[in-house]
């Protein structure tokens, strides 16, 4: 059976994340060590022993996520060894550095930019995101067309679970709209911004002069990349497309759809607790085999 493994975007950060592996292998502290070299800051300190509030700020969520993910991946050793690999939102940057496309050091330096900003662009524009369940994806689509303000669908996580993204009013406005259409549940995310929406281009554009001079070498296996739900090998359409992600949706149940028909029916998670993408593979193709690292 040939096998995905698969990276968790933000929301898998946990209080004490990583610290097991810190103490079972010695090796992972010099790759802890690395990181906060990098950053300029104490990451693992605070992964290690921050509160959940410490853990939720995006500047230490992204590296932290990042960092556990790839150190899992690492630990597996020769039993990684994926058919393909895939990651949500965040989680491609980790599947990169684990498929071999991009170097630990340069993967981290993109991460870090990313959350910077992403941060920086929140400030810029009072906007938000809402969960939307028990719709059909073409009616929020049409919702979301329908209001003048900037909403747009933003994460395509399962059938009928679908998170939008906007201005505060625009979103307040679908919420309305979408109950009232007959969603189970809409529902505004305590979140910073308008993750994968136009309201992201001030952070498109930082991150793509980042990404433009960083290396990027042929993957292990290919990356189905979330702005086409689609394998990709070659190096520089990789570059392009992770540069287009941050303004467009998160296509994740068209990846796993895809993923499942091109024969790839075992998927491994890899990071953070282990759960948030094996219940959403589960809802997307339920004869799916799913594990954890």
């Amino acid at each position: 059976m040939k096998k995905a493994y698969v990276f968790p975007g933000q929301g898998a950060q946990f209080p004490g994340m990583g610290k097991e592996s810190w103490d079972a292998h010695p090796q992972v502290r010099d790759w802890y060590a690395e990181a906060d070299e990098i950053l300029g800051f104490p990451l693992s300190k605070v992964m290690f022993e921050g509160t959940e509030e410490e853990l939720k700020e995006t500047k230490v969520t992204q590296p932290a996520i990042f960092v556990q993910s790839v150190v899992q991946a690492r630990l597996a050793g020769d039993t990684f060894k994926p058919d393909a690999v895939a990651g949500h939102s965040l989680g491609e940057f980790s599947a990169l550095v684990a498929a071999g496309a991009l170097s630990f050091r340069e993967g981290l330096q993109l991460v870090n930019e990313r959350a910077l900003a992403m941060q920086a662009a929140c400030e810029l524009t009072e906007s938000t995101m809402a969960a939307i369940v028990g719709l059909d994806d073409e009616v929020v689509e049409k919702v979301c067309a329908e209001i003048d303000d900037v909403v747009v669908p933003a994460n395509y996580n399962s059938p009928g679970q679908l998170v939008i993204s906007g201005s505060l009013p625009g979103i307040q406005l679908a919420v309305e709209k979408l109950q009232a259409a007959g969603a189970k549940r809409a529902l505004i995310l305590a979140v910073g911004g308008a993750f994968h929406s136009p309201l992201m281009e001030p952070a498109r554009e930082r991150l793509a002069a980042a990404i433009k001079v960083a290396s990027f070498t042929s993957p292990v296996c290919p990356i189905y990349q979330n702005v086409h739900a689609s394998p990709e090998s070659d190096p520089d359409c990789i570059r392009e497309n992770l540069i287009a992600q941050l303004t467009a949706p998160v296509r994740w149940t068209q990846t796993i759809q895809n993923m499942f028909r091109d024969g790839l029916h075992e998927f491994v998670e890899v990071g953070g607790k282990g759960v948030i993408l094996r219940g959403l593979i589960r809802r997307i193709e339920p004869s799916a085999t799913c594990s954890a690292l």
